[in-house]
């Protein structure tokens, strides 16, 4: 595989597990330095990824023959956020790229609660206030102090990459996890908004928003359908997490070199309306 992003530091929130783990992979795989990211340094275990976040950085390093590098921390904490982004600095010296896939439709007794940490009463009036500031900080929080923290240094630069991700639950009304859309939407405005800032820049923002993604957390968060897990043959289906990275990695790329400001949607057509 060509190693279009060889030199390149890429910082991935929230890829301890799930889609952020194949997400930074991936961008190893293309030949980037990688910082993977959990809330602790074992929140691989939350829904059993990984012996340890440093486990899984030696592994990928391994496999993909580039340095990886873990970190941890609470990232709805700026103080936090700029610690990391000093470790970050330590080791790699720069961050080129940034992918704020933290959050998830998670409530305040987190994942390893009933139906992954899903809230009780998740609609846009039962939900508490607890577990509406919760899946707030986690979706939107994470994503503007992570891009508040990094994006002068690309400004400097004049070089960077954003991709934030959002999600196809943020560009429709839906009756269940009516927060975490709401979250979602505003993480798709914000990045249209720093988007236009950066443009003088020479700073790309974008974001991704997946459609219904097979994961671990996905598994034990829904009723399944069974019919939709098939790989091939058919776009009426679920996605896999590579079909999101495959994305990323090409929003972060010279391939990419006129796109800015645009909410992608990577859903097999689910959604065919106007974003």
């Amino acid at each position: 595989m060509e190693k279009v992003l060889e030199g390149k530091v890429a910082w991935v929130t929230g890829s301890s597990r799930g889609l952020g783990r194949v997400i930074a992979d991936h961008l190893a795989s293309l030949g980037a330095r990688v910082v993977i990211h959990g809330t602790g340094p074992y929140s691989t275990r939350a829904l059993n990824e990984g012996e340890s976040l440093e486990a899984v950085a030696r592994e990928m390093a391994d496999r993909r023959g580039v340095p990886v590098l873990p970190v941890w921390g609470d990232l709805t904490d700026p103080q936090v956020v700029k610690d990391l982004v000093d470790q970050i600095h330590e080791r790699f010296g720069r961050i080129d790229i940034l992918v704020n896939c933290a959050g998830g439709d998670i409530g305040a007794k987190g994942v390893t609660a009933p139906m992954a940490g899903k809230p009780e009463g998740n609609d846009a009036i039962h939900i508490s206030v607890e577990d509406i500031r919760t899946v707030l900080d986690r979706n939107l929080m994470t994503c503007i102090l992570c891009c508040r923290q990094v994006a002068p240094e690309m400004m400097e630069r004049k070089s960077g990459w954003i991709v934030n991700i959002g999600s196809i639950a943020g560009l429709q009304g839906i009756v269940n996890s009516a927060i975490y859309a709401t979250a979602k939407a505003a993480v798709h405005e914000y990045t249209r908004c720093l988007a236009a800032m950066m443009r003088p820049y020479n700073v790309y923002v974008n974001a991704v928003a997946p459609g219904e993604t097979v994961t671990k957390r996905f598994l034990a968060s829904r009723t399944i359908d069974e019919s939709m897990m098939v790989k091939g043959g058919t776009l009426v289906r679920y996605g896999w997490p590579i079909e999101i990275a495959r994305v990323v990695g090409f929003l972060v790329s010279e391939e990419a070199s006129y796109l800015t400001g645009q909410v992608i949607r990577v859903d097999g057509g689910k959604q065919c309306w106007p974003a």
